[in-house]
């Protein structure tokens, strides 16, 4: 069975879709179409955008309305990839007619709308619910699920990640009016561009219970939203973790390390695992450690009886990724396969970031669930501050 699947915006991100699906192009490559998917409509408010479909998709049927595309009976399915407010709304005009969805990330602006998201899909199971989470299919991340869930290293301790990579000049955010305000957007770096970490983070680790974040607001670029971010968390069990991004540093840095009690997972710029395992656990080692032993590592001897090291290596390419998260909605359409990213746990990432911003916000720790109601209260707030600020500069 081949889905017929419909694209609701094709901006910078929807058009990348197209453009695959119809043409089987990515950035210069031939990547060949999709496997199990025909581009069978697309939709977007935008002139620019029709005129581009024009000329590249040219026989693909053209909607301006994506309720119209929604009832043309074109489509089997359908991928939203729409500033984020809109996920969750066209999702659910989407499941209302029958019509499976992918969504892009993130699953919406605030967990509020997106339980709604989550509670439709629930009622209609005979449709699948994806979520756009790439790097959910980046072979290390794979690697890592299964190191992760073989509980390799024990019971979590410490979890960190920094990831800076995520390097945006000022025009970048000159190139649509919505983009990074909260308005338009919902947020800054957290739900623009860290969503792929925040997600592998919780799907790797489990979600955390508490949140302390401190975000700096148009800090190093000129805009409402958040830029840089540093955030504490702690988990049920008393582990501790830190995530740490920005927008504005240009060496970047992408390094995550889980400490467990029975080793150590590092993971360099998204392409190494290095594995460190202990013989037994560190409370054992620690315990049961000799006089002699201790000296030993005391002169800097170390205690390389008791570790032992595995290197993983991989080549990726930033993006192909996609390709086989739409590969894998088609097959669960088409044939029942799993969901490699099933919709429901876009709820997941989203709550994290939710309590970042609340916490930041609010000075002080946040639990989680988070107050749903105080989150949709504040974010109204920043949005009147926007607002009265855009209309003093102009």
């Amino acid at each position: 069975m081949t889905v017929k699947i419909g694209i609701i915006g094709i901006g910078q991100q929807g058009s990348m879709y197209a453009s695959v699906m119809k043409n089987g192009k990515f950035m210069g490559m031939d990547t060949g179409t999709v496997e199990g998917l025909e581009l069978a409509a697309v939709c977007d408010i935008s002139e620019e955008r029709k005129a581009w479909a024009e000329k590249e998709i040219a026989d693909v049927p053209f909607f301006t309305n994506h309720i119209e595309m929604l009832d043309s009976g074109l489509i089997d399915a359908v991928l939203v990839v729409t500033p984020h407010y809109f996920h969750p709304v066209m999702a659910m005009d989407a499941m209302d007619r029958d019509i499976h969805v992918l969504c892009d990330k993130p699953a919406g602006v605030y967990t509020k709308k997106v339980k709604e998201m989550n509670e439709m899909a629930a009622s209609k199971p005979h449709l699948k619910f994806a979520m756009m989470f790439n790097q959910r299919m980046n072979p290390l991340y794979l690697k890592l699920k299964e190191l992760m869930d073989s509980d390799v290293i024990g019971s979590i301790r410490r979890t960190n990640w920094l990831i800076t990579t995520w390097w945006r000049p000022e025009g970048y955010y000159q190139m649509s009016d919505w983009r990074a305000t909260w308005e338009g957007e919902g947020g800054g770096v957290l739900i623009n561009q860290a969503p792929h970490q925040i997600d592998l983070w919780q799907w790797l680790c489990g979600m955390p219970t508490k949140v302390t974040a401190k975000a700096a607001y148009g800090s190093h670029r000129n805009i409402a939203v958040e830029d840089d971010v540093t955030a504490l968390v702690e988990y049920e069990n008393g582990a501790t973790g830190a995530f740490i991004t920005c927008v504005h540093d240009l060496a970047g840095t992408d390094r995550f390390e889980i400490l467990g009690d029975k080793g150590k997972i590092i993971v360099e710029d998204s392409k190494k695992i290095i594995l460190k395992k202990l013989n037994d656990t560190e409370q054992n080692i620690s315990n049961n450690l000799s006089f002699e032993d201790m000296k030993r590592l005391f002169m800097g001897g170390g205690l390389g009886d008791v570790i032992s090291e595995e290197v993983f290596e991989f080549d990726n390419v930033w993006g192909l990724q996609h390709f086989d998260v739409l590969k894998n909605f088609a097959a669960a359409v088409s044939d029942g396969a799993e969901l490699v990213a099933p919709g429901a746990e876009g709820i997941k990432a989203l709550s994290i970031t939710n309590a970042m911003h609340l916490s930041s916000w609010l000075g002080e720790e946040v639990s989680l669930p988070i107050d749903e109601d105080l989150y949709f209260e504040k974010l109204q707030e920043k949005i009147e501050e926007e607002k009265i600020a855009k209309a003093q500069e102009a």
